[in-house]
């Protein structure tokens, strides 16, 4: 799949800006990002910057010039642009840091006990969607290790619980809908058709061939042990592009914004886009090239050039330090960058220490 991260466009850097635009500069931004509003010259005089209203003006018309600002109006104050808000993540954006109390709320909520891989991911979604304001969103780790051990264990008379143990010792658990008919003579033939096949595969390499062996097997296999099979190596992660699951928690906290309902349209194409789910995951697998957070803003990304949304994203890894998959936050532009880059950056920590216990 092509990148969809555009091509940085040149913008100017802070040594372009002399002191009073620099100033003028970050004022400007600041307010935006506490009220969404455009800023006036009235406004910065009234808050501090002590020059003449025309002087005030001539900066931000220079600041425009420069494309870090722009106007929704005729008659309206300045809104920074994408580049303008870039500018300021990358130069001026003072980063704070969570407290301990912060910390160890977002380790008890992943650290629950008793939940599977896709219930900690579903958690740690919801969690950075409540605590940033925004819609969370994490890609399920890419699954490379060889398989050692499958298990179907029934549980009561309509579910059946499917256990999947890996070559690096983790275990998957999925539970799932146990097929009419199913004894447990079949229960034990689905297991040991797929502990024959499986042993030593990684399940992208077992996906490639378990269909035409299935299919071969029909005639032997109990029909009810078949569609578990079929089931059971449908629910389990791995895989790439569209087989690897996308979790999106927190959609409606892109309606909370006081600048929402003026701005349905925009509101409505985020919501399209957060659809776009083999985009939205390629998106993501770029993250997770990264070292850290990373940043995209309106138009650098394809994929939310038209509702010029925010996407503040992490990889998160093993304790070998072996990149599983990313999380993150999307919003409006105007999201807290301050405090989501911080919250992105620990969740993503925690969720791979998570992952490698």
């Amino acid at each position: 799949m092509a990148s969809l991260i555009h091509p940085p466009v040149r913008t100017p850097n802070l040594m372009e800006l002399d002191e009073r635009a620099r100033d003028i500069f970050r004022r400007v931004v600041e307010s935006y990002l506490e009220t969404g509003e455009p800023v006036g010259s009235r406004t910065l005089s009234k808050g501090g910057v002590h020059l003449s209203p025309a002087s005030i003006r001539n900066t931000l018309q220079d600041l425009a010039q420069l494309g870090l600002l722009g106007s929704p109006h005729v008659s309206a104050g300045r809104l920074p642009t994408h580049a303008g808000l870039r500018l300021f993540v990358d130069g001026l954006l003072e980063v704070g840091d969570l407290s301990e109390n912060e910390r160890r709320d977002i380790d008890a909520r992943l650290f629950a006990r008793g939940r599977g891989l896709e219930e900690v991911m579903g958690e740690a979604s919801a969690l950075l969607s409540g605590l940033a304001g925004g819609a969370g969103v994490v890609v399920t780790p890419v699954r490379d290790a060889g398989v050692k051990h499958v298990e179907f264990v029934a549980l009561g008379s309509d579910q059946a619980l499917a256990v999947m143990v890996f070559n690096d010792g983790s275990v998957e658990n999925r539970l799932m809908r146990r097929p009419a008919g199913l004894t447990p003579s079949a229960l034990q033939e689905a297991s040991n058709f797929l502990n024959a096949r499986l042993a030593g595969r990684t399940l992208s390499e077992a996906r490639g061939e378990m269909g035409g062996e299935l299919e071969r097997a029909r005639r032997e296999l109990d029909e009810a042990a078949a569609r578990l099979i079929e089931d059971g190596m449908a629910a389990w992660s791995g895989g790439e592009g569209a087989e690897r699951s996308l979790i999106v928690r927190g959609r409606a906290k892109l309606l909370d914004e006081r600048s929402a309902l003026e701005d349905l349209e925009r509101v409505r194409m985020l919501f399209d886009d957060l659809e776009q789910k083999e985009q939205l995951i390629g998106l993501l697998d770029d993250v997770r090239e990264a070292e850290g957070v990373r940043i995209f803003i309106g138009a650098e990304t394809r994929l939310f050039s038209l509702s010029g949304s925010a996407v503040i994203a992490a990889p998160y890894m093993s304790g070998r330090q072996k990149v599983l998959g990313a999380i993150g936050v999307i919003g409006p532009t105007r999201l807290n960058y301050a405090r989501v880059i911080p919250l992105v950056d620990y969740t993503a920590r925690v969720l791979g220490r998570l992952l490698d216990a």
